[in-house]
């Protein structure tokens, strides 16, 4: 018999050439010999033979012997006559001698709409990822896996796995128009199948890529994705609501950060990974005791090298599978909001790895990224940066944002590495970057990508923080972007750190020099709205961890801890500390080992981490610590010009300023006995904390809980109070009734 279809078609196929095979196999109605037919076409190189199974009034199927057209495997069964499409399955006799029965990919229609390509070509598809990867279907009564991924210059794509023994010639795709989007269903398949892309390139290359919509991936060093359905019940409804009706911004914002992977190792496993649900556990038990409002956590997208901590993402849409599956990671997220404690996810998109079967060069060509290096690299990272102008790659991203937020319920997103984002010469030397459009150095792309992001996320997710990690004065951070702004809900105060470091380094002889380190971080505090960070990046590589900085003794060094944290607590802003900190590790973190819990074992750690606790739970509960934190409206100086003491004195005021805290710090070990501090109101002022006590490994200097002002105008104030204060420490005041 001669072939129904052209062998230019049949060889395409075979050699996996064709852009639509669709077009060639399945069923489709013809004319035969001038006269009405269907033709049934399979491309079966594993078969010997194959039979089309048709449906029968009796219910028994009936069976059409297939005739082989091509001695590589290529069927075909004409039903003369006949002039509609009618529902198949194929049978077939495999030259190992086993029978197969299944429903023909090739007979279902595209799944994807125009209007979902029309959408994603423009850049505004937000829930993309419910349309594009791997997607469980069921097809008129019919179940199985769809499989669909954006390669616009692949000449071929194939769908390969554990189900087709990795061979590209059985599922090779169709391409949806002019979208570059490759799609097929696949009927009978289900989950936990193994599964890549893969691509001929234009000139004839073989790619094997991971879908860049996988929900779930193999552990490193395999790469594979993995078809996975959700079967997660959650059970944070009140929450979810109240974070959708609640301002943030006048509410306490302290942070641990966290990586999981490091925090504490499964006991008897030494070296091993701790999963999602155990680490929830111990996690939400120990940032609840310590009065923690939220966890930020280490980017937990599928990354292969375990020392980029997460910061090179292979797998955007995928929790790690180091610590278990999806719906173990959805029941973190539910239990620590069942405890009370928000989620933040430390989320990448700035920059990706160059590893071969990720998106780098994905379909041979720079799609996710800039082609020319001075637009598209980022030599020191060793990574490719994001094409922000691409509507598609724009697309990609501000979905994945809203992914997190709408399928994992995660609180907020902290966005790593802003400046270089922001800017097109970021760590680059002349003649290494591209101007902008208008010659400068901005790079206008990345600020659109921006705005539309945090337009998106704050339009569908109320209440969820975007958080800029942002190391420049880029006006308007977190000014609104119909205000010329950015959109971002807070943005990390790297000035403010770096000048605390360079300050607190210092032997306390030599800080009065330094004065300007401690108030300088004012003159701009209420320019944006600021996060104080102590973050993992300054407690590795040598810059020592935080009681490390400390200079003077053992008890210096915990005092000056004491103190630091004390400051940081009182100054405006929401606060994060990365793990550790809170109970004075010494060494540097270590991503491949856990916390040096054994510390917990000698008092001046223990009273450390007791005096993180009660700060946290005092900026909680006192809301001139926290309300008002983006305004003069909530901060006064006392006395900020006493640097040959190394005194700093302010109030924090709640909004409408009827609660006020008074701050007094000592920045020296020098006890100052009879110090008169200018008070606003007359009465019984009470210690609210003093980390001078000897419960937080204090030397107990204080003023027995409180004092009593006198009628004595001091530091512009009508009245004052007569203090006791004691060496390298921080006092908090409270006017009593």
């Amino acid at each position: 018999m001669r072939p129904t279809a052209s062998l230019e078609d049949i060889y395409r196929v075979i050699y996996t050439e064709h852009h639509d095979p669709y077009t060639v196999l399945g069923i489709h109605p013809i004319l035969w010999r001038k006269k009405p037919a269907v033709v049934v076409r399979a491309f079966l190189p594993r078969s010997e033979e194959a039979w089309v199974l048709r449906e029968s009034e009796t219910g028994s199927p009936l069976e059409f012997p297939m005739t082989r057209v091509h001695e590589d495997g290529f069927f075909e069964c004409l039903f003369r006559g006949e002039e509609r499409v009618f529902r198949y399955r194929l049978r077939t006799r495999e030259y190992d001698g086993s029978i197969r029965e299944f429903f023909d990919p090739y007979a279902f229609l595209p799944q994807l709409t125009e209007f979902d390509l029309y959408l994603f070509g423009e850049g505004n598809h937000y829930k993309i990822y419910r349309k594009l990867g791997a997607r469980m279907l069921v097809i008129d009564g019919i179940e199985g896996t769809e499989f669909s991924v954006w390669a616009p210059n692949a000449r071929s794509v194939s769908v390969i796995g554990t189900f087709n023994d990795w061979d590209r010639r059985l599922h090779a795709m169709r391409v949806l128009g002019s979208s570059g989007v490759w799609e097929i269903f696949i009927p009978g398949l289900g989950e936990n199948e193994l599964y890549k892309f893969e691509i001929k390139t234009r000139d004839g290359h073989i790619l094997d890529k991971t879908d860049p919509f996988a929900s779930y991936m193999e552990v490193r060093p395999r790469t594979a994705s993995i078809t996975w359905r959700s079967k997660h019940t959650w059970s944070d409804h009140e929450w979810m609501q109240s974070r959708a009706s609640t301002d943030p911004f006048p509410r306490p914002i302290s942070v641990y950060e966290v990586h999981l992977g490091s925090w504490k190792k499964p006991t008897g496993e030494e070296g091993g990974a701790p999963s999602y649900r155990a680490i929830a556990d111990d996690l939400a038990a120990y940032v609840q005791d310590l009065g923690y409002t939220h966890v930020e956590l280490l980017p937990i997208m599928e990354h292969p090298f375990d020392g980029s901590w997460g910061y090179q993402v292979t797998g955007y849409y995928a929790p790690t599978s180091r610590y278990g599956t999806p719906d173990d990671f959805r029941a973190f997220v539910d239990h620590m909001h069942r405890c009370g404690i928000g989620v933040i996810l430390d989320w990448v998109p700035a920059h990706f790895p160059k590893d071969s079967h990720a998106l780098a060069r994905f379909d041979g060509t720079a799609l996710y990224e800039h082609l020319d290096p001075r637009e598209g690299e980022h030599k020191d990272w060793g990574t490719f940066i994001f094409n922000y102008g691409r509507n598609e790659v724009r697309n990609f991203l501000i979905a994945n944002a809203l992914y997190w937020l709408d399928e994992f319920h995660i609180d907020g997103l902290r966005i790593d590495a802003v400046a270089s984002m922001l800017y097109r010469d970021y760590s680059r030397k002349e003649g290494e970057w591209i101007p902008n459009r208008y010659g400068g150095r901005e790079n206008l792309e990345a600020i659109d990508f921006i705005r539309q992001l945090t337009w998106a996320v704050h339009a569908n997710h109320p209440g969820a923080l975007l958080i800029a990690e942002e190391s420049t004065a880029f006006p308007g951070v977190t000014h609104p972007p119909d205000n010329n702004g950015l959109g971002f809900d807070l943005k990390w105060n790297m000035g403010w750190m770096h000048d605390m470091f360079d300050y607190f380094r210092k032997e306390p002889i030599f800080r009065s020099h330094h004065h300007n380190n401690l108030t300088f971080s004012l003159l701009y505090a209420f320019t944006e709205r600021f996060l104080l960070p102590v973050s993992h990046d300054e407690v590795v590589h040598g810059k020592q961890s935080l009681i490390s900085k400390m200079p003077g003794d053992y008890w210096q060094k915990f005092a000056n801890t004491r103190l630091f944290l004390g400051y940081m607590f009182a100054h405006p802003g929401k606060k994060l500390l990365f793990m550790g900190q809170e109970f004075g590790q010494w060494n540097e973190w270590n991503h491949e080992g856990e916390l040096d819990w054994e510390l917990l074992s000698f008092d001046a750690h223990r009273q450390l981490r007791e005096w993180v606790r009660d700060l946290n739970r005092t900026y909680r509960a006192e809301r001139a610590l926290h309300e008002v934190d983006a305004s003069w409206e909530g901060f006064q100086w006392i006395d900020l010009n006493d640097s040959a003491r190394s005194l700093l004195s302010f109030e924090r005021i709640a909004h409408g300023g009827d609660e006020r805290i008074i701050v007094l710090c000592n920045f020296t070990p020098v006890v100052h006995e009879h110090y008169r501090l200018g008070v606003p109101e007359a009465g019984v002022y009470r210690e609210l904390l003093n980390s001078d006590a000897e419960c937080y490994g204090g030397s107990g200097v204080g003023n027995l809980g409180r004092v009593t002002s006198e009628e004595i105008p001091w530091h512009d104030r009508p009245h004052s109070v007569v203090l006791r204060v004691p060496p390298l420490a921080v006092l908090m005041l409270k006017r009593e009734g």
